[in-house]
């Protein structure tokens, strides 16, 4: 088992577990904190659902452009000056969102909220910085999985904070979490990757390096179809649960943070069992188990009607799966060329997250009052198969390669 080294909180030294969980974790909770007040805020803002689900999928796309530059930035300029001045950044637009007066300012503000991004893409690079590959997909396992407890909490705490003092409060939320792990960073987290002084435009200059490696493209494509049946619940299940299933804001939010469970539980096994089984087995069990998930809630759906509780208790094995692939896929694609850990984890995560955006709009876009939950289920039943199909190119490449 590894285990992250005994630091104590200095701005001078190797981050501690803690900072790292939080600065993954105020990412995750920023994407789906707010998702059981999409109703109350479409009937604020007097607008359409559609209009006002692209919350979520201008916030993916915006993460996904961000996670471009924010890799060759980290490379050039080191990770703590990227990390600090994105919680100022962020604090900032959560705050704007709470006074936004119309939809139209209150999505731009959103989109600034997207570069919180950075700790999740610069969190698994400082755990890159200090572990060879195996050992960093045990430890990105390790701080993912305490991440998923924000994810699971959050939706949850979303709808009660909508209920008690409306929809406001969960941005507030946001800001006060910014604020937090601003000081957090500012006091923990040391440097650890080495400023190149290399510019920017000479960084993503060696993207060609990364895209033409058939490993970094098969890591980045089991991830994104992976976790793309995940994204596309993200835009879609607020829908199934409060038009389908007419859930109130406290019950959607609950019940939409089942994934998140399973998500815990497969971090725990990337963590115990990455080293001993190696990348790519973690990865094809994982994206395997994720695809169960929308095939016995179809099952489901087709023979007895499906309810609430089986479409989003099924939903656990999507997240059981995507905590075995993603640390996993992640290490891998941070391993084919170690010395651009922080573009390659910005690429690959701009590569996940910009089709995940693309999903979660669709699902947002194709679900209607008669659909019942049926796109939803066979967008998430495709992407989990092409998951499978891409890990399995991968191992077979290697083993060309490698001659085994």
């Amino acid at each position: 088992m590894t285990t992250m080294p005994d630091v104590r909180f200095n701005r001078t030294t190797p981050p501690h577990i803690i900072t790292l969980i939080l600065l993954t974790g105020v990412s995750a909770m920023s994407m789906n904190i707010f998702l059981p007040s999409l109703p109350a805020m479409t009937t604020y803002f007097d607008t359409e659902y559609r209009l006002m689900q692209l919350s979520v999928a201008i916030y993916l796309a915006m993460n996904a452009v961000l996670q471009i530059f924010l890799g060759p930035l980290a490379d050039r300029f080191g990770r703590r000056p990227v990390l600090l001045a994105s919680c100022v950044v962020f604090t900032l637009a959560s705050i704007g969102c709470v006074y936004a007066p119309t939809i139209e300012i209150f999505l731009v503000f959103r989109m600034f909220q997207a570069v919180i991004v950075a700790g999740m893409v610069l969190g698994r690079a400082v755990v890159r910085d200090m572990y060879p590959q195996d050992q960093a997909a045990s430890m990105i396992g390790y701080v993912t999985m305490g991440m998923a407890i924000v994810p699971m909490i959050s939706p949850a705490l979303g709808g009660l904070l909508d209920e008690a003092f409306g929809w406001q409060a969960n941005f507030w939320a946001l800001a006060l979490a910014g604020a937090a792990v601003l000081a957090l960073t500012w006091i923990d987290l040391g440097e650890t990757g080495t400023a190149t002084g290399v510019s920017l435009r000479d960084q993503v200059r060696q993207y060609p390096e990364l895209l033409t490696s058939h490993r970094f493209w098969g890591y980045c494509a089991a991830a994104a179809f992976s976790s793309g049946a995940f994204f596309a619940y993200v835009g879609g299940a607020p829908f199934v649960g409060s038009v389908v299933f007419g859930l109130d804001p406290s019950t959607l939010g609950l019940l939409f943070g089942a994934p998140a469970v399973g998500y815990l539980f497969g971090n725990w096994i990337s963590g115990r069992y990455s080293v001993r089984f190696g990348i790519n087995k973690m990865i094809l069990w994982g994206s395997a188990i994720a695809l169960l998930g929308p095939v016995l809630s179809l099952i489901s759906f087709a023979t007895i009607g499906g309810s609430a509780y089986s479409f989003f208790g099924f939903m656990m094995f999507v997240g059981f799966g995507n905590g075995m692939v993603l640390p996993n896929a992640t290490s891998g694609q941070l391993s084919v060329r170690p010395h651009l850990a922080g573009t390659a984890s910005g690429l690959g995560g701009a590569l996940m997250i910009g089709g995940g955006a693309a999903q979660s709009a669709l699902a947002g876009t194709l679900l209607t009052p008669g659909s019942g939950a049926w796109p939803l289920l066979w967008m998430m039943l495709l992407t989990g198969t092409l998951a499978v199909a891409s890990i399995l190119y991968t191992m077979r490449r290697e083993r060309i390669v490698t001659g085994g």
